[in-house]
């Protein structure tokens, strides 16, 4: 019964799966209900699914991604990303590219606080896109540029990708974190060569965004505005300080960057509320429910691969393509960026990992700079459209059609391509750090 059209239970499975998409089911589900019909089609019976699930995510290192998506949202909604974004407005000035250069680097910086690329657009993507509006960007250019940046949560550390992919692959998350800043960082310098050739009005008042100017001249307003940001510039640094430090763990840190933005918020700024608090809960709490229903579904998923075989069968075409491991290697890149295109990164990951790994293995590859690899192509994969998330965010936000800012993100999606390709070609990009902190 297991054979339909010559087809085995796992491959009906993957086909039911996106047959399942193109009907628009969530994803969660069209995980669950195509991992079940396989189960039966297998002959196992379904009182196995409950034991699956619970196994898949009863895992140590899942608690992180509840924890990093509240305190990513509490950063957002306490004023911190408010105070942050004043304090690089007054650090860059004069520099060409003025608000362009600070979204960029805000989006990076909040990177290291949210690790979700929907949450930082969400968070932080109406005030810069405000401040670009003010400083003569285009509304469009300016959402496409908070996407791509937001996109780069999930590379920056501490990234909810990265502690998705150090469970399957069996591998530190730690030491993908500290692998994944060198090529965050460049994929960043990147996004900055498209700012001159985005279309600018000339430049506007940016009162709302910096503090009023003083006769004191540059150095006391940087000096004032970072006083009333330094709370804030200082999460990445304890989040990733105490981390690298041997501290606590990258779970752990979770909890440690909830307890600190409670504190921030209700000692420090002393915005906190219990209105605020309500909000930011239900908000993480809608938003991990979201993920951990796709890795609970998941692990039927991954059960099914399993049972049947799928990792052999499609692991060995791959390595049969070719004997040159580049042509493996873009073959697998293009892979990740198609199915980046039509579906979230945590779901890319469980479908396609399990098949890719042992490839990975196979070739000596470095399972650490892979999934930096993996993450910067599954970053494109929230720029890309049709099901781009980050570009239907930002589409809420700023009320403009998806294709207006889906056509501005493309001189973005194209350097960030190439940046995919940089750090491909060049290991060191994501092993040096590593190397040097061992």
């Amino acid at each position: 019964m297991s054979e339909v059209f010559g087809m085995g239970a796992g491959t009906q499975m993957i086909a039911v799966f996106f047959l399942f998409m193109a009907l628009r089911v969530p994803v969660a589900f069209a995980l669950g209900l195509s991992a079940l019909y396989a189960m039966w089609q297998i002959g196992f019976g379904f009182e196995l699914a409950g034991d699956l699930i619970a196994t898949g995510i009863a895992k140590y290192a899942l608690l992180a991604i509840p924890f990093f998506i509240l305190a990513g949202t509490l950063m957002g909604s306490l004023g911190i990303a408010e105070r942050m974004i004043r304090f690089f407005r007054v650090l860059i000035g004069d520099l060409p590219g003025g608000m362009g250069v600070v979204g960029t680097v805000v989006c990076l910086f909040w990177g290291a606080v949210s690790g979700s690329g929907p949450a930082s657009v969400a968070a932080i993507g109406p005030m810069i896109i405000r401040g670009m509006e003010e400083d003569g960007y285009p509304r469009a250019a300016a959402a496409a540029l908070v996407c791509t940046g937001a996109a780069l949560s999930i590379v920056i550390p501490p990234s909810i990708g990265l502690v998705i992919y150090g469970v399957i692959a069996e591998t530190s998350i730690s030491s993908l974190f500290i692998a994944a800043i060198i090529p965050g960082l460049f994929m960043g310098l990147l996004m900055l060569l498209v700012l001159p050739f985005i279309k600018s009005k000339g430049r506007s008042s940016l009162d709302r965004l910096a503090p009023p100017p003083t006769s004191a001249g540059y150095f006391p307003d940087l000096w004032r505005s970072f006083r009333e940001s330094f709370w804030g510039l200082m999460t990445p640094v304890v989040i990733l300080g105490g981390i690298y430090s041997g501290i606590f763990t990258p779970t752990e840190a979770a909890l440690v960057a909830t307890v600190y933005a409670l504190a921030v918020g209700g000692l420090v700024y002393r915005t906190l509320t219990l209105r605020g608090l309500y909000d930011a809960l239900t908000d993480a709490a809608a938003s991990s429910a979201v993920v951990m229903l796709v890795v609970a579904y998941a692990s039927l998923f991954g059960w099914v691969v399993t049972v049947e075989d799928l990792v052999g069968q499609y692991s060995g075409q791959l390595l049969g393509l070719s004997d040159n491991s580049a042509v493996i290697l873009a073959v697998i890149m293009l892979i990740f960026l198609i199915a980046g295109m039509f579906m979230d990164p945590v779901t890319v990951m469980f479908i396609a990992l399990p098949i890719i790994l042992p490839v990975v293995r196979e070739l000596g590859w470095d399972p650490v700079w892979f999934g930096v690899l993996v993450m910067v192509n599954l970053a494109i994969g929230l720029i890309t459209p049709p099901v781009g998330i980050n570009l239907y965010v930002a589409a809420n936000v700023t009320r403009l059609p998806i294709e207006r800012i889906a056509r501005a993100s493309l001189p973005f999606l194209l350097v960030s391509i190439v940046g995919l390709g940089l750090v491909a070609a060049f290991p060191s990009l994501s092993l040096v750090l590593p190397a040097l902190l061992k």
